[in-house]
């Protein structure tokens, strides 16, 4: 799964265009950054790897191993799961219609690249590249 600046990858709507936008947080300053109180754990230094489950998806385990993964092997960078069940407001507002979903946040908590599906992990490096 290549991780795409602010594209909903999942979606196909008719008349949406090519279906890329950027991902927007009503309700958050104009960057739209996410941090510790609506995610549910501390940002990284450089990074944060924020995915979005639910309970029996079973590319969500494999997605937690891959980004728990890279979060370990590449310093300053952390990995945050939410479950989106649980979290129906926050998932409202960063418009996630499918599990997993994940958001590449840079140190500032503002989301550079976004992807839904499993993602491959070189995929996932490459991505931290433009965060930090």
């Amino acid at each position: 799964m290549l991780l795409v600046p602010g594209n909903l990858c999942g979606r196909t709507s008719a008349g949406a265009g090519d279906g890329r936008r950027r991902a927007r947080v009503r309700g958050r300053d104009e960057d739209g950054r996410l941090g510790p109180d609506e995610l549910g754990g501390e940002l990284g230094a450089r990074a944060t790897l924020v995915q979005f489950s639910s309970a029996f998806c079973a590319p969500c385990r494999a997605t937690r191993r891959v980004l728990g993964e890279v979060a370990g092997m590449v310093p300053g960078v952390a990995h945050v799961e939410v479950d989106a069940e649980a979290r129906l407001e926050l998932v409202r507002e960063l418009e996630i219609l499918k599990t997993p979903t994940v958001l590449v946040l840079d140190a500032h908590g503002r989301v550079v690249r976004r992807a839904v599906g499993q993602p491959r992990k070189a995929d996932v490096i490459a991505a931290l590249g433009e965060a930090v």
